[in-house]
């Protein structure tokens, strides 16, 4: 075991912990949070989603989304530098995903609809119409970053593990 190995394996068991929180987020929005959102008048859940966009745009929610791809790619880099074999790829293979799947599909899927939501007033005339859209076409999005991140924690899993053994 080289002198980088025990850090690499620990960003990469840190990477794995990241992508499993942040999927769970996404996974508990997908699950119950925006079907509660959508069971609420229309008008209600479109103004507490506005306030939940808002809040999610702070520290503890940035710092784990991107800390996460920052600290997942350090890994892969360290344990290619530290010659940790398959370790390697299934860390680049979890960066990847979790680059594609949550971060990618954050910036270039939700936040634009994210964005948009932030415009439409409550009194709008196409209020409604704007909000069943978002709940729609935001949820079927996030499933996506909820199975990135569990996947992407699954991949950095089995790369700790790997350069472990």
């Amino acid at each position: 075991m080289d002198a980088l190995t025990p850090v690499a394996i620990g960003l990469t068991a840190v990477s794995a912990l990241g992508a499993g929180l942040v999927g769970g987020v996404f996974f508990a929005f997908s699950a119950f949070v925006m079907q509660g959102l959508a069971d609420a008048p229309p008008t209600a859940g479109l103004a507490a989603m506005q306030g939940v966009n808002r809040a999610a745009v702070r520290p503890p929610l940035m710092v784990a989304l991107f800390g996460t791809l920052l600290v997942g790619a350090a890994a892969a880099v360290l344990l290619a530098v530290d010659g940790a074999g398959h370790a390697v790829w299934w860390a680049v293979g979890g960066a990847v995903v979790y680059l594609g799947a949550v971060v990618g599909v954050t910036i270039g899927f939700h936040v634009p609809r994210n964005e948009a939501l932030a415009r439409v007033g409550v009194d709008d005339p196409d209020a409604v119409v704007a909000w069943s859209r978002y709940v729609t076409e935001w949820t079927r999005g996030n499933h996506v970053r909820a199975v990135g991140g569990a996947l992407a924690a699954a991949l950095f899993g089995v790369a700790a593990l790997t350069a472990l053994l």
